[in-house]
């Protein structure tokens, strides 16, 4: 497919490869903080294409990894009240919460539904107007703009039971994050094209310039994570640190302004726990106060709700690069797809789920 095979060209990832090797004279530490990301490197092996000296680690790049469990818990306590139909997206519906997930309240009973978008959500709302209905909002900034949008389109529509439980997280406060933990080895970054095409790059250069550290915005096939090696590679070697964008065929520096402003018109940023790692300060959108009538959380008595992590699982340490899947020792025992502990083995760009379907086929349970 035009636009696709050639940044999968074998040609093009052997000749990056080469030249990265040609590039390194020291080990380097390199974090990529997308899922999407972190399914190419491993599905295509990249980790072996390029030399031993570099080093890459998985980053919190996975939204549904990084919904802190006490929101699974609220959200499956909404779904069983009576008169609640919830709505989600597909990968929410397995992931564990403290006791049970949103597949298996659905298998007793709850009505709860896939949807592949917001919108699709508003519309059940409208066709059941004595249901209450509600649409599990996780995600980085990414589908922040559809999620705003839902709501705006409900108002229009005069829904009064529609609202949203909203778990947004933001990828620059991570960054910094990260990169304040004087545990963290991480001398680059590759940064999630994605994100960047609602929100543009401004927000990358004050953390380039405070932590002197090279950002790289990535596309998802392997020429684009290569590229994204190889640039943030030579500013390692010659000692630099910049922002690089070879992502610029969908990613403009000013972003998307119009996604922006229906944004910022539903949502305000707000301090944001991440599932393993704990609050992150201004890392997260939660829903405006004149918008708070589609703020289920608002709408239910969710207070009391409070979560505590498997000690088997070891997301967190995960989630921010200090262990790889392979070391956790719940990996493929205790937990794999059918029976996961935690949701970066459930979710399609968690990094547990990457290496058990790629890694390992031969061990599996």
């Amino acid at each position: 497919m035009k636009y696709l095979d050639e940044f999968r060209d074998s040609a093009l990832v052997q000749n990056l490869a080469r030249e990265i090797k040609k590039t390194v004279t020291q080990p380097w530490t390199i974090m990529e903080i997308c899922g999407g990301q972190t399914h190419t490197i491993v599905r295509y092996d990249i980790e072996h294409l390029i030399p031993s000296e570099i080093t890459l680690i998985h980053g919190p790049g996975c939204p549904v990894c990084v919904t802190p469990l006490e929101m699974i818990d609220k959200a499956i306590a909404i779904a069983e009240q009576p008169n609640v139909i919830l709505t989600s997206f597909g990968d929410m519906l397995r992931v564990p919460g403290s006791d049970k997930d949103l597949l298996s309240i659905k298998a007793a009973g709850a009505d709860v539904r896939m949807v592949y978008s917001p919108l699709d959500a508003v519309k059940i709302a409208e066709e059941n107007p004595d249901k209450q209905v509600v649409f599990f909002a996780v995600g980085f900034e990414t589908t922040a703009p559809a999620n705003a949008m839902s709501i705006v389109e409900a108002k229009r529509r005069k829904l009064t039971n529609f609202s949203i439980l909203c778990s947004h997280v933001l990828v620059p406060p991570a960054i910094r994050a990260l990169l304040s933990d004087p545990e963290s080895k991480i001398q680059g970054f590759l940064a999630a094209g994605h994100v960047c095409t609602i929100m543009g790059t401004e927000d990358y250069f004050p953390l380039v310039s405070e932590f002197n550290v090279p950002i790289v915005i990535t596309g998802f096939e392997p020429v684009d994570i290569l590229q994204g090696i190889l640039m943030a590679v030579q500013q390692l070697e010659s000692g630099k640190a910049e922002l690089n964008n070879p992502y610029s065929r969908s990613v403009h520096p000013k972003g998307n302004p119009g996604a922006q402003a229906v944004i910022n018109s539903v949502f305000e940023v707000a301090n944001q726990t991440w599932r393993g790692i704990g609050e992150i300060p201004l890392s997260g959108f939660k829903i405006r106060k004149e918008w708070s009538d589609f703020d289920a959380e608002s709408r239910f008595d969710l207070g009391h709700i409070k979560a505590t992590e498997s000690p088997l699982c070891h997301s967190g340490l995960i989630l921010q690069g200090k262990l790889k899947p392979v070391g956790c020792p719940s990996f493929g025992k205790e937990c794999w797809p059918e029976h996961p502990l935690g949701a970066p083995m459930v979710s399609s760009e968690g990094a547990c789920a990457a290496y058990f379907r790629y890694t390992r086929h031969e061990e599996k349970v």
